[in-house]
């Protein structure tokens, strides 16, 4: 049986909160260790983490989805490009596929929006009133 279309937007709002808790759980680990990150952070890395945390904090609420899911999805695509695609050619080897689904799921979001659980919804329909 199909999912109803009229609930497209109701479940792109729940795989945005889904990938948002996911996402988060990288800054968690480094910033306060649970689970203990594996290496001493350096700039890059304390930058990846405020944008983990910061940004996915952000995508979780809905709000300004778009821009920071803009941001987040270059993050992703350069994440890939410097730490997996060096090691091979093939996502499943060089273990980027995480990175992969990441930036392009964030480019979605960055396009289509936060869908109809999100403060970015809140306050278009406040503003339309």
């Amino acid at each position: 049986m199909p999912i109803p279309a009229r609930w497209s937007s109701q479940l792109q709002s729940l795989l945005r909160i889904v990938t948002a808790l996911g996402f988060m759980q990288h800054g968690v680990s480094k910033f306060f260790g649970i689970p203990p990150f594996p290496m001493p952070l350096n700039p890059l890395l304390y930058t990846a983490g405020t944008l983990e945390l910061v940004g996915g904090s952000l995508f979780l609420l809905g709000l300004f989805t778009r821009p920071v899911a803009f941001v987040l999805s270059g993050m992703m695509a350069i994440a890939y490009f410097m730490a997996h695609a060096p090691k091979s050619f093939f996502p499943a080897v060089n273990g980027g596929e995480p990175a992969m689904l990441y930036a392009f799921i964030f480019l979605f979001f960055a396009a289509a929006g936060a869908g109809a659980w999100s403060i970015d919804a809140l306050r278009s329909r406040s503003a339309a009133r």
